[in-house]
């Protein structure tokens, strides 16, 4: 028949959601100028909101699609590969931290008095840096059982179709995850410098609170698939959202190696 699909890719339909996903943002953007001027946080929320359900119905027709079959071998790929570039974009941004970390650490500067500029140290006078081998470490090897765990569940489900295995490794990568953050939390609660008023606070708290935010996002990725596969979803042959959440959990366990080997021991 004319009418029938004689290929392997997925035509889309018209979607109301990059639309929406990007008046979304903008408005959330403007808010978050908008409230730093103080003039209140509800535009932000209410971007916020709308970019929160943008991502919820976005990600619910792209289940549905994938449940009716849609996702052929091709399109898989072709998921895989936007998967792989999301992640990319990810790296580059969390190396504009490591630039400006390195580069105030290698060459510090002083405060500048009339035509002079002061010597200066790294990390600067009063700073009294975290101890690299007592929380860092801790959450360091909490990340990486985390990762292991989120590995033992893709293979599980990749190798031995075992959806019942995947559930209870990614369970164990969620608790995981969850205690990594509440020792940042109890570490930040404890840190002796602040986030404004010297460049090592601030770069800092930007590079591991924004790793702290991946791995906020990451936990709720995998506890997402948990569900999922407790419900039915995923096989081996038709896992990407697994398969994302677990490259996910992976770049944030890597990031994280490079924070504490470079923030942590020689930074500090």
């Amino acid at each position: 028949m004319a009418h029938e699909k004689n290929h392997d890719y997925h035509v889309l339909p018209p979607s109301p959601w990059p639309l929406l996903g990007s008046i979304g943002a903008f408005v959330m953007l403007f808010g978050a100028v908008m409230w730093m001027h103080d003039n209140g946080w509800l535009l932000f929320a209410a971007g916020f909101a709308l970019v929160l359900y943008t991502m919820y119905a976005w990600w619910a027709d792209v289940v549905r699609e994938s449940r009716a079959g849609d996702h052929t071998p091709v399109v898989q790929i072709g998921l895989r590969y936007g998967v792989i570039l999301f992640i990319t974009s990810e790296v580059m941004f969390f190396v504009a931290w490591f630039w400006s970390f390195f580069k105030h650490a290698l060459y510090p500067m002083g405060e500048i008095q009339g035509t002079e500029v002061l010597a200066a140290s790294w990390p600067p006078a009063g700073i009294e840096t975290f101890d690299p081998w007592h929380l860092p470490l801790i959450n360091t090897l909490i990340l990486l059982a985390s990762g292991c765990a989120a590995t033992w569940a893709h293979h599980a489900i990749a190798h031995d179709n075992d959806r019942k295995t995947m559930v209870k490794a990614t369970a164990i990568a969620v608790i995981l995850g969850v205690l990594f953050t509440i020792t940042q939390a109890y570490e930040y609660s404890h840190a002796t410098f602040g986030f404004s008023g010297n460049i090592y606070g601030a770069n800092f708290y930007m590079a591991t609170g924004f790793h702290g935010f991946h791995v906020i996002v990451g936990t709720l990725f995998l506890a997402i698939c948990m569900f999922r596969g407790m419900v039915g979803d995923f096989t081996a042959t038709k896992h990407i959202g697994f398969e994302a959440a677990a490259w996910y959990w992976h770049f944030v366990d890597v990031v994280w190696l490079f924070l504490f080997a470079a923030v942590y021991i020689w930074g500090g």
